[in-house]
């Protein structure tokens, strides 16, 4: 994962290419001008085109920006214009074959998140970029952010101890989406951070869910992942909350980091508080826990814009031929949580397990839940109808009224899509 002074040391690595790399930027709506502006403003990169559908947004953009091309055609723009990359900030249903057609085109390729649709779809990215020596990048903005990079730093270093568990609340009012539930929209921030601190795969990942604005479509989400030595994370995601919040909680052996994305200057507060047993005691009396409460520290970060850092991560590692932090790879992992995220939602919260095997190889994500949990959740299901059932009969017994029961099951439809 994201190893601290990686981004610094590529300065260092042999230019492959002396000439200013001409990027082109699909998909110009929400988050598409953002990348539009960091890449134009990168000494290195010549931002020589814009595609989208819209053409009124074309145009709004080329009035900030009249040296940039605007095309509506995507194949013109992998074929007419020799670019050396190509950046795809649509929505997820588009990714893989924009993405596909980029790198069979011979273009670095650069996607936001998540990386596609399946794994299936993100594996295949990885083999054609692989095959034709391409750059392919995921945006996982938040690893470039410098509050994030000075996080993993500290508990690297040991200061917080051995991590017990992480909690990540991400909320806010909207913005509600058609074809994408909260979980694939809003989780991939805090999978990629979590991911990045934990350096390894998640062992089981489960995830309920409600959806109550648009059916099928999980507008809250709560997703629990365990990993080894008894860890374990929370990711609570909405888009039905009055306040946004962004807000991360880290807990150690010896230390605890709170980080608040939204706070404007002291984003990590690392508090000296911790619970410990007491090592051996002869009677229950004697036995206490010991609270500890100390100082807390705010250290300082030096403000930088992520999505920045990333810009130029990426046009670093066509110079230099590296893997990226947020390669192929690393967007095919987290993919592999939101499928099983999708799946434990179509089955009422069971985990969905990663193998041993899987797990050493950073995670190769069982596409099924294990066979015992394929037999323990119908016996759950079918004790609880019947204790419905029981309920039902004395109800009807008392008032004679006749009680027709209904089936009640939770569809937990995990559609892919693109959001911030």
């Amino acid at each position: 994962m994201l190893l601290i002074g990686q981004l610094n040391n590529q300065a260092n690595q042999p230019n492959h290419m002396s000439k200013k790399i001409k990027v082109g930027v699909a998909g110009c709506g929400y988050w598409g001008p953002n990348l539009i502006r960091n890449f134009r403003s990168l000494a290195d990169c010549q931002l020589k085109m814009m595609c989208d559908l819209s053409t009124s947004r074309l145009k709004h953009l080329k009035s900030l920006y009249p040296e940039v091309e605007g095309e509506t055609d995507y194949v013109h723009m992998l074929n007419g214009v020799n670019l050396d990359a190509v950046v795809i900030a649509t929505g997820v249903s588009s990714h893989f074959p924009m993405a596909k057609a980029s790198l069979l085109a011979g273009k670095h390729t650069f996607i936001e998140k998540p990386m596609a649709s399946s794994v299936e779809q993100c594996e295949e990215l990885v083999d054609i970029a692989k095959k034709n020596g391409l750059v392919l990048m995921t945006g996982h903005t938040f690893l470039y952010s410098p509050v994030v990079r000075k996080i993993k730093e500290i508990i690297d270093k040991g200061d917080i101890g051995e991590i017990r568990y992480i909690c990540a609340r991400r909320l806010n009012l909207g913005l509600f989406q058609k074809d994408i539930n909260v979980a694939w929209d809003l989780a991939p921030h805090d999978l990629s951070i979590i991911l990045s601190i934990m350096g390894e795969q998640p062992v089981t990942v489960n995830c309920r869910g409600s959806a109550h604005i648009t059916p099928s479509i999980e507008d809250v989400t709560t997703m629990c992942l365990t990993f080894s030595g008894q860890r374990s994370a929370i990711i609570h995601s909405s888009w039905l909350d009055p306040r946004k919040v962004r807000e991360m909680t880290i807990v150690g052996s010896k230390r605890m980091i709170v980080y608040d994305d939204l706070a404007p200057l002291e984003k990590i507060r690392v508090f000296d508080t911790r619970v410990e047993r007491p090592p051996h005691y002869d009677t229950f009396g004697e036995f206490q826990y010991a609270y500890h409460y100390g100082d807390m520290y705010a250290p300082y970060i030096k403000q930088e814009e992520p999505l920045k850092t990333e810009c130029q991560h990426f046009l670093d590692c066509i110079r230099s031929g590296t893997t990226p932090v947020s390669c192929g790879t690393r967007g095919t992992e987290l993919v592999r949580i939101l499928e099983a995220s999708s799946e434990s939602l179509r089955n009422g919260g069971a985990p969905v397990e990663f193998s041993e095997s899987e797990m050493n190889g950073r995670g190769h994500l069982a596409k099924a839940i294990a066979p015992s949990l394929q037999i323990k959740a119908p016996k759950i299901l079918a004790n609880r109808r019947s204790a419905e059932k029981k309920r039902a009969l004395r109800a009807s017994r008392k008032t004679q009224i006749k009680i027709v029961l209904n089936g009640n099951g939770h569809n937990g439809n995990g559609q892919n899509g693109n959001g911030h």
